[in-house]
């Protein structure tokens, strides 16, 4: 059995594998066939963050493999507090048949998927976002651009950054990171990516540059620059991020047939300008549903390998 918690656990392979499911998936979904890949299967969705997407993307989902998915918000449940970890996923695990948890430190989810009987996925912590990468590259193959990859992520050295890093690492591509001073990724996750970027090739540049980092690339991306639960340092980031902005200036020093990503929710005139997200290079409202898609092929490859040792 495996559970899906960040890309670091997965060899290239396996990851266009996934990908390559999710694909297929998409295309019968498009012609109006829907297969029952995962009949009568219960998905448990444990929401200790809020997301319209993620909760929209993974009950669709799940709904349209012939299962159904549970919602469990922080009312519903509370991780870790008065009941131990261990004993709520070793429940919650036998009543259903996949569990995905939204929550905060990435300790939380490893816990509850040691004592977990069936997979989980991580549908964000704090320091990763794994299927948003899965939806991001599936989008990156829709236009033609994995060969030769160029990615600039522009911004905040987050979660969103550091599945980046376990991307590139490990499919072994070029990419390029611009932060601010002292918003810099985590030093060990940018570690560890580099050991991986050693057999697998990738080339990992980080800078405080975001023009650097842009020029030439043919994917910019960018993620907000005031994430959940930092809403008290805005007034402080707002001006740490002068000069992070992805606008049309920024833009035109990336190759011309780039395209532009952001997990979204995006605010726009911050971390990026009307222009962009309204312009022809984004592809982020196909990238949004690449999230139904990709989430799709990796509960069905994780149901097929639930018995496998």
């Amino acid at each position: 059995m495996r559970h899906f918690l960040t890309l670091a656990d997965y060899s290239k392979e396996e990851i266009l594998e996934i990908l390559a499911l999710a694909k297929q998936i998409k295309d019968e979904t498009k012609q109006r066939v829907f297969k029952d890949y995962m009949p009568k299967k219960t998905l448990g969705m444990i929401f200790e963050k809020s997301s319209t997407r993620t909760r929209v993307s993974f009950e669709t989902g799940i709904y349209q493999l012939g299962g159904i998915g549970l919602f469990l918000s922080s009312n519903d449940i509370q991780l870790g507090r008065g009941e131990p970890m261990s004993d709520t996923a070793r429940v919650i695990s036998r009543m259903v048949d996949m569990v995905m948890i939204r929550t905060f430190e990435q300790s939380k989810i490893e816990e509850f998927a040691k004592y977990s009987k069936v997979p989980v996925i991580n549908g964000l912590t704090n320091e990763y976002h794994p299927v948003q990468l899965m939806a991001d590259y599936m989008t990156i193959q829709e236009a033609g651009l994995e060969k030769d990859l160029v990615a600039a992520y522009v911004g905040d050295g987050n979660n969103m950054t550091h599945s980046w890093l376990n991307l590139a690492a490990k499919l072994g591509f070029e990419l390029r990171i611009a932060t601010p001073k002292g918003y810099e990724v985590d030093a060990k996750i940018l570690s560890d990516a580099q050991e991986l970027a050693k057999k697998s090739g990738a080339k990992i540049i980080i800078t405080n540059d975001p023009k650097v980092a842009v020029k030439g690339a043919t994917v910019v991306t960018t993620d907000t620059w005031v994430s959940m639960g930092q809403e008290s340092e805005k007034e402080k980031r707002l001006k740490d991020f002068d000069g992070y902005i992805v606008d049309s200036t920024m833009m035109a020093l990336a190759d011309k047939k780039a395209i532009f990503l952001h997990c979204l929710p995006a605010y726009r005139g911050f971390e990026v300008s009307e222009d962009v997200l309204e312009g022809s290079q984004s592809m982020i409202f196909e990238e949004a549903e690449n999230r139904l898609h990709a989430q799709k092929g990796v509960m069905v490859w994780l149901d097929r390998k639930r018995d496998e040792k």
